[in-house]
């Protein structure tokens, strides 16, 4: 063999046990950062690694002279090097709200359930008819802020004689948090309930988008709350249910997932400390309520380029290339672990169709053409609820609806005010509960 090649032999003999040691020292630490939920801001699986590869390089130097000992301590101290990044926060620990919206007050209202909720105002803008009912918007999210997109969608509705109110759930946004354990989408519900006995006004309109969807589906379940309802929209839901999470089914049709240029801007993703819990969240590895990141770091960290194409999922393939910014970085604001919390208690939830065969506040189903949502959570909500007297399908959009884009915002304006105002409807009467087997054939 060429002395080179020996060379090149014997250096690969040697590095290939310090590799193989430092990424078992690795997989080590990561598997004690979920058996240990993360304690102590991972320095407990840190402490016990460092131990652990400290014991194994004594054993692996053992029999060797002096300086050759120091030899198997080298991935020990990479490895330390790496994983402690895991456990040092790179954002404050402490909620950093975001900052006042240049052209809305934002009020703080305490509700009866014992949250603490951000809340916007945009009375009837114009001199014509106004419409006495309060009209009440339910975001989605379902623990975030209200964008700036959302923002100026209300704000179109206040100046058709709307008088419009928003809520921050619990949480997101400029509300304050509530203790992990208290994200459940039941108390979403009583907090819509709360909100509404806190305006005093009656009963109110109310527009339920994506998880604020879901929020609303399950009031129309529950008679104490729908009583406070008097109209009510549910755009483009989530699951209302488990029965209905663990549906896998057809989604609509194309959208600009994948298409999209990827998102600009830092990415909490690109930290290890927030990579690696985020990550192991999402697997199911890790609780909400982990003790590697607070909810409030975990809630600095996040930023609008770590959703990726779940913002391009919301928009159809054809407008791939001009989504519009639906927010501003210092508005921007989303709880990963609250909302998993909440979306994990909708699939722990036993079926409410039961319940929702009883309704009877009349309730208007809008469905986009490239939504990103399963079919089946819309039209479970259609088939199991006698009050839905229209669906709406909206060609030309994706999940958000309402998005500067084109005419949409005034289409989506169009269809909500027809329905609030008993007026005939400004698309068909689509699907009815009879056409579901044939919508889910075509539509997909």
């Amino acid at each position: 063999m060429p002395p080179p090649v020996l060379r090149l032999v014997r250096f690969i003999g040697r590095v290939l046990p310090a590799l193989a040691a430092l990424v078992t020292l690795v997989v080590v630490f990561l598997a004690l950062i979920a058996l240990t939920d993360g304690a102590g801001s991972g320095l407990a699986a840190w402490g016990t690694t460092l131990g652990a590869g400290t014991v194994f390089a004594l054993w692996r130097g053992r029999h060797r002279s002096w300086p050759a000992r120091l030899v198997p301590f080298l991935p020990v101290v990479v490895a330390a090097a790496l994983t402690a990044t895991v456990c040092i926060p790179t954002v404050p620990t402490a909620r950093r709200y975001p900052s006042a919206l240049p052209f809305v007050s934002t009020q703080h209202w305490n509700l009866a359930t014992g949250s603490r909720v951000a809340v916007y105002h945009y009375p009837p803008a114009n001199s014509g008819p106004r419409h006495s009912v309060p009209f009440v918007y339910l975001h989605g999210g379902p623990v975030r802020g209200i964008s700036v997109q959302d923002h100026r969608f209300l704000r179109l509705l206040a100046r058709k004689g709307y008088d419009v109110y928003a809520y921050e759930q619990a949480g997101g946004g400029r509300s304050d948090l509530l203790p992990m354990d208290q994200y459940t989408i039941s108390r979403s519900v009583r907090d819509l309930a709360a909100f509404v006995d806190r305006l005093d006004k009656g009963k109110v309109d109310i527009l339920g988008f994506s998880g604020g969807g879901v929020v609303l589906t399950r009031a129309l379940a529950d008679p104490g709350v729908a009583a406070r309802l008097h109209r009510a929209i549910v755009a483009e839901p989530g699951p209302m249910d488990g029965p209905t999470a663990h549906i896998t089914g057809h989604k609509g049709q194309a959208s600009a997932r994948g298409l999209a240029p990827a998102p600009t801007g830092p990415r909490s993703t690109h930290v290890p400390r927030y990579a690696v819990a985020l990550g192991l969240m999402r697997l199911g590895l890790l609780t909400p309520d982990t003790g590697l990141i607070g909810q409030a770091e975990g809630d600095n960290a996040f930023t609008a380029a770590d959703l990726g194409s779940d913002t391009a999922s919301a928009y159809c393939a054809r407008d791939a290339h001009r989504i519009p910014t639906e927010d501003t970085a210092q508005n921007f604001s989303f709880s990963p672990a609250a909302s998993l919390r909440v979306q994990q208690t909708v699939k722990d939830s036993p079926s409410i169709a039961p319940r929702l065969r009883r309704s009877r506040t009349p309730a208007m189903l809008m469905i986009a053409e490239c939504s990103s949502q399963v079919r089946q959570w819309a039209t479970a909500a259609l088939a199991n609820n006698p009050a839905i007297q229209r669906a709406q399908y909206m060609p030309g959009v994706g999940h958000h609806m309402w998005n500067g884009l084109d005419d949409n915002n005034d289409r989506a304006a169009d269809v909500i005010t027809a329905f609030l105002q008993d007026k005939p409807a400004p698309l068909p009467n689509y699907p009815t509960r009879d056409e579901i087997p044939a919508f889910l054939r075509d539509h997909k």
